[in-house]
């Protein structure tokens, strides 16, 4: 352990946070701490450095700076590295890896400078000791930061290993789950400490996963936010001091518990959509608050003061959606301004916090904020705006603004198409319920004049328009999707951000959409035992087709033990169901990277072993004359038109599907069984595929109660060998 008393020390975070973090260090008894972009250079004993790892709310990473070498190009910055006696920092029993940052003229890519850097390393203790450590990018023991600045490379180890955000209590996110050290400097600046010791309250209308209120909670309890971390990453040093470190965990562990044994301020949660909360109550019991902090399913226009007691004082935090993250603007004002209303009329005297990227949202809320303050969420500049709702006069902004409509501005026939959707919601509730299904279609052009599927994921809405037909106007077109924007929300009591419309237009040209975006954002949702990740803003297809359900849990409940073939598999949620139902192995075969990629994906996200569930990207019909193998369960489920490549002209599963079965059943057990199935409007089995093999029209069974006003959505059969 070094005898110097005081060593340097920098400490990384979010853009506009340094001066909190600065303030943070010398509580914690740094000596000096001056501001920089993005961190913070301090200084203090080892004591202080393990007392910011342990106890920093604002902090990402806490770095011990070693040298600073040449790095005019790759060989410079290797010769430097060499020069560094690695084996008094650690030995070869502990993993590393090389966290590289900054380009020059010479090294232009980060990943030649992480791995010129590992080569210097790896090198230095083969040639001082004969062996070298193991190299670790996911989970290294001491992680080695390296960063570029022109000529030069900043050398040092990175005390805390993962980010410091990272708490450890985070169970489930959402799709644009808030940091929570960024969390922390919301709360810091809007004076939630100040607040919650005057007695005062904390509420979050709009809550998500919880991350605001268990920051709040874990500041007024005292609770030091890396007691839940697992592992840091000083702790494989030669450097590391067990006692001391032990020494100031129990520290903290004492801090905690009296915490929690005191009577902490109310806070209080709530969000429109019970999946949400739900995410929200796993968050809140891992960080041990479930006492203290409560949720509950309430939508933002049913807000209201808690009654229970007088609490004259509090703060009202909120970090809304913003364009950039998730929903169009204009689709967010009404609910920037119906937040504005509330705050207004339901908190007076209150202090509030609204965090967003857009200064139009935030002045939608209709209100005047005396202070703002910038912050970086990533590299996105983003707003933190303060309200005293003291005499703050709410003004309503939305006046013809989209989706801005009441109940009562709603047409005649945007009440009908509400009072149908409510109607639908309220017959399948209770298989929804006792089905525990949270992926379904409530709505199918059950109206006409209202062409459009409606479908639920989750906590998310799903509205694609049918192509209407020649003789309808596009004007009229326009004005009914209007009604469908004007209704949605308000029917299924979802926040307007929540819900995703894909429009057809007239046009020339291939793009059939007036929209589509390049967002990347996967959402998981729950399917029988599958957690399944949909799309549903970049493509024309979500990444599951709902009316397949009842199939693949068929699938999953047969696949046990054995062997699984799945043709034209997309993104391979049945192959998901499969490997989860007990499958030993499986072969996917799609042409589309996209598609193969977005599987691969799935079978992550269920820890399901690549190794044993490939994917093959190929032409299923190509792929099919030279194949060889043998399956228990096979899935043929073709599209019903294709351009493939082994036939003239193109693939139409009316016409081709025998050949294209007899060459599956070529690759089926004697006692095996093929589910196929497709969804062409008229399609009748072939008698040559009737004659050669037993097949079952099992349609009816693959159709679940969400789809019995549209049975013709697909056909399927279960095809076995006839002997």
């Amino acid at each position: 352990m070094p005898s110097t008393p005081e060593l340097n020390w920098f400490a990384t975070c979010p853009k506009g946070v340094e001066a909190l973090l600065a303030h943070e260090l010398l509580t914690l008894g740094a000596a000096q701490a001056s501001e920089t972009v993005a961190g913070v250079h301090f200084t203090g004993p080892w004591a202080v450095a393990y007392r910011a790892c342990l106890w920093s709310r604002l902090a990402n990473r806490v770095i011990w700076p070693l040298a600073q070498i040449n790095a005019g190009d790759a060989n410079a910055l290797y010769a430097g590295l060499r020069e560094i006696n690695w084996g008094a920092l650690f030995d070869t029993a502990a993993s590393f890896a090389v966290d590289f940052a900054g380009v020059n003229h010479e090294i232009r890519n980060t990943q030649f400078g992480a791995q010129k850097s590992k080569d210097a390393i790896v090198d230095w203790f083969i040639s001082e000791h004969g062996a070298r450590p193991s190299v670790d990018r996911s989970a290294a023991d001491v992680r080695v930061n390296v960063r570029l600045v022109r000529d030069r490379a900043q050398l040092g180890i990175d005390l805390s290993g993962s980010s410091l955000h990272q708490r450890g209590y985070r169970r489930r996110a959402g799709a644009a789950p808030l940091k929570e050290n960024l969390a922390a400097a919301i709360l810091l600046r809007a004076d939630w400490p100040s607040m919650a010791a005057r007695g005062g309250a904390l509420i979050d209308p709009l809550c998500g996963s919880g991350t605001l209120l268990i920051e709040g909670a874990m500041m007024v309890a005292g609770i030091a936010p890396g007691l839940g971390r697992r592992r840091f990453g000083f702790e494989k040093l030669k450097s590391f001091d067990s006692a001391q470190w032990n020494a100031l965990v129990a520290q903290a562990q004492a801090s905690r518990s009296a915490g929690l044994a005191s009577t902490l301020p109310q806070m209080r949660g709530y969000d429109g959509s019970p999946h949400v909360i739900e995410r929200a109550i796993a968050n809140i019991a891992a960080a041990g608050l479930e006492k203290h902090v409560r949720v509950s399913c309430r939508p933002l226009r049913a807000l209201t003061r808690p009654t229970h007691r007088a609490i004259p004082d509090g703060l009202l935090v909120s970090n809304p959606p913003y364009g950039e993250r998730m929903g169009d603007k204009s689709e967010l004002v009404p609910l920037y301004a119906l937040l504005g209303q509330q705050m207004a009329t339901q908190f007076p005297g209150w202090q509030a916090a609204v965090f967003t990227s857009d200064k139009d949202l935030a002045r939608a809320t209709g209100l005047r904020s005396h202070k703002r303050y910038t912050l970086y969420n990533g590299a996105l500049a983003t707003g933190l705006y303060l309200f005293n709702l003291e005499n703050n006069n709410w003004r309503d902004v939305t006046s013809g603004a989209p989706g801005s409509a009441g109940k009562g501005d709603l047409s005649n026939g945007a009440q009908m198409l509400l009072n149908r959707l409510r109607k639908n919601r309220k017959r399948l509730r209770p298989w929804l319920r006792d089905n525990g299904i949270e992926c379904y279609r409530l709505y199918d052009a059950d109206m006409p004049e209202y062409a459009v599927a409606v479908d639920v994921y989750g906590d998310y809405v799903h509205v694609a328009e049918y192509k209407a037909p020649a003789s309808v106007p596009e004007a009229d077109a326009q004005l009914r999707m209007q009604d469908i924007r004007a209704a949605v929300p308000l029917a299924l009591d979802v926040l307007p951000h929540r819900v995703v419309y894909k429009e057809r237009r007239r046009q020339r040209g291939t793009s059939q959409y007036d929209k589509r975006a390049s967002r990347e954002e996967f959402l998981p949702v729950r399917e029988g035992r599958a957690t399944l990740l949909v799309n549903l803003h970049d493509y024309l297809d979500t990444g599951l087709f709902l009316d397949h359900r009842p199939l693949r849990l068929r699938i999953a409940s047969e696949c046990a033990g054995k062997t699984f073939l799945n043709l034209f598999c997309y993104t391979g949620t049945a192959t998901v169901h499969a490997a989860l139902g007990g499958a030993v192995s499986s072969v996917s075969v799609d042409s589309s990277n996209t598609y193969l990629r977005w599987f691969e994906r799935n079978l992550a996200r269920n820890e399901i072993d690549a190794s044993s569930h490939r994917s093959v990207r190929a032409d299923c019909v190509s792929w099919l004359q030279r194949a060889q193998g043998q399956y228990d369960v096979i899935l043929l489920d073709p599209p019903s038109f294709s351009n493939s490549k082994s036939y003239d002209d193109s693939f139409d599963v009316q016409r081709d599907h025998a050949g294209l079965v007899a060459a599956v059943m070529a690759l089926l057990r004697p006692d095996g069984c093929l589910y196929f199935s497709n969804n062409r409007r008229g399609f009748s089995l072939a008698e040559e595929v009737s004659e050669a093999f037993r097949c079952q029209d099992i349609t009816p069974a693959t159709l679940d109660r969400d789809f019995q006003r549209h049975r013709t959505i697909h056909r399927c059969w279960r095809i076995t060998h006839a002997s």
